[in-house]
């Protein structure tokens, strides 16, 4: 136990003594790393906000249906049934033409008086129910369910503006998902290079190490170490400097006019630090052990 503790330790202080030893090529790998994985941040967070917002938006986006007025209170009860029944309701609420009389006045602010003339039986308004869906991109398929119910006047809803939120969505986790892979082969290329320019340094030790019957898992340990370390170093400065970023500009915007106005808001950064934060660090490993991986293949015969 103690010998194996021992070459443990020996081969992990070879990585850490590979990592400071190479300050330059470190240096530039760190930095290069920092900013592939900060543009992939970036992605990552707009991402998750986009479908935070789209959350949101699910709970708030109503469709209107609106009541035969000369549907009777039972149909009215059939009809909100066979509302519910459908998979993707989340909501149902019904909204009598008062109500609807009332919704508008409280548009005209000071001009309400205008619509005095139209209470009771003279009221224009139709009763509707108010639904909103556990899934948008549903929305098209719940309407046409709904079209075919009895006593359904009217059907309305933002089909384009709820289209084009997940085209968004859809297009940002798309960009997303490519940014990654090209991220990430970038950065094997480049740790595989860092760890190529210590090797050839070392040549000459790794040959006497072969020729006295050193393991190539020996050999290629302190290599991985240093891959490894420069992954999650990387990562967790990444992190640091994407937080504070994020959170300067999220304050920005969601003090903004526009954003009060629209009632959304966005993901803290702690909300989103553990996916993160884990998903950095996965990343840093994986790159950093298979571009040593690679880096040790290609340069030595082992």
């Amino acid at each position: 136990m103690i010998v194996r503790y021992s070459i443990f330790g020996y081969l992990i202080g070879e990585g850490f003594r590979n990592f400071f030893k190479n300050k330059k090529s470190t240096a530039a790998s760190l930095i290069i790393m920092c900013a592939t994985m900060f543009i992939f941040g970036i992605f990552f967070l707009i991402g998750e906000n986009v479908n935070h917002i789209m959350e949101q938006v699910q709970k708030t986006q109503a469709m209107q249906i609106f009541i035969n007025p000369e549907a009777t209170e039972e149909q009215e009860k059939e009809l909100e049934a066979n509302i519910r029944s459908i998979q993707y309701i989340n909501t149902v609420d019904y909204v009598s033409q008062e109500q609807a009389l009332n919704t508008v006045k409280s548009w005209l602010g000071e001009n309400s008086s205008l619509l005095d003339p139209y209470s009771g039986e003279d009221n224009p308004f139709k009763a509707s129910f108010s639904i909103t869906l556990t899934d948008l991109t549903k929305s098209e398929e719940v309407q046409r369910q709904i079209e075919t119910f009895e006593n359904v006047a009217k059907i309305t809803i933002g089909n384009d503006t709820i289209n084009k939120l997940i085209d968004i969505a859809n297009g940002i986790r798309t960009a997303t998902g490519v940014i990654l892979v090209l991220l990430i082969l970038i950065s094997i290329f480049i740790i595989a290079n860092t760890i190529k320019l210590t090797v050839h340094a070392r040549r000459k030790e790794i040959s006497i190490m072969k020729y006295v019957g050193a393991t190539n898992g020996f050999i290629r340990w302190p290599f991985m170490v240093e891959g490894i370390l420069i992954g999650v170093i990387a990562a967790i400065i990444t992190v640091v400097i994407l937080g504070f970023t994020y959170n300067f500009i999220a304050d920005k915007i969601s003090s903004s006019g526009t954003m009060i106005a629209i009632g959304y808001d966005f993901l803290t950064f702690s909300d989103m630090f553990s996916m993160l934060f884990t998903v950095y660090i996965v990343m840093g490993i994986g790159i950093g052990a298979i571009g040593s991986a690679i880096s040790m293949r290609k340069y030595l015969e082992v």
